[in-house]
């Protein structure tokens, strides 16, 4: 249950009713802010239908945020995104297993992103050897909005 009210576009004033995804819970928490959710949305849009990073990667990120922070919502929400971006359902039963340390059929990088999805939300920094591995493989401008 949200701590702040979930706002519908009517409720907010006329130049902050085109905030993207207002039908998605978290957009009409923010919209309490409404220039910040619009910000928040903008680099949501950015990510999801302009970056170059791979959109299979960037949702078992996301997966594995919510995973690891027991995020119900979060999670169950990104499952049918993931899917629709090319996660697999072994992909993200994977994801249980890679967070235990035990074997997955995740190839190194999508193993790379899950560590460093965990590395950031656990330690709130990325360890040298998963920098490595991810920098091998992405380009800066894909490392950077992976991180974002």
């Amino acid at each position: 249950m949200a701590r702040v009210p979930y706002l519908n576009r009517e409720d907010l004033a006329p130049e902050f009713q085109s905030i993207p995804r207002m039908k998605s819970n978290i957009t009409r928490a923010l919209a309490n802010s409404p220039r910040g959710a619009r910000h928040v949305a903008g680099i949501g849009m950015y990510l999801r239908h302009e970056s170059r990073l791979d959109p299979r990667l960037r949702e078992l990120a996301i997966l594995q945020v919510g995973y690891s922070t027991r995020s119900a919502y979060e999670y169950a929400h990104h499952v049918d995104v993931a899917l629709s971006f090319g996660v697999s359902e072994a992909d993200i039963r994977a994801i249980a297993a890679d967070s235990a340390g035990r074997e997955s059929p995740l190839e190194p990088l999508a193993r790379a992103v899950l560590q460093a999805a965990r590395d950031m939300t656990e330690l709130v920094c990325l360890g040298d050897a998963t920098f490595a591995t991810l920098s091998a493989s992405l380009d800066t401008e894909s490392l950077v909005d992976l991180l974002i």
